[in-house]
């Protein structure tokens, strides 16, 4: 598992945990951040915001808020 702020432009990969207290998970879970979702990255260039897109929306989260999203690479789900 790696954070979501690790991931690389392109990359498809699945929400497995999500890290933080009550606020923070309520608050991405309210953007569509869930357990499960597929997500697309579509910006992150090591500094600023990491850009994604999932469920037909594209969000911006900050690297802090990124490093607490734990995900796996599609391919590796798919492979178990």
């Amino acid at each position: 598992m790696k954070s979501l702020g690790d991931a690389k432009v392109g990359e498809r990969v699945i929400i497995k945990h999500l890290r933080g207290g009550k606020d923070f998970t309520s608050r991405v879970a309210a953007m569509g951040f869930t357990l499960g979702v597929v997500i697309t990255v579509l910006q992150n260039y090591g500094r600023g915001p990491v850009i994604v897109a999932l469920r037909d929306s594209r969000v911006a989260l900050g690297r802090g808020e990124a490093a607490k999203v734990l995900v796996v690479m599609e391919s590796d789900e798919q492979a178990d």
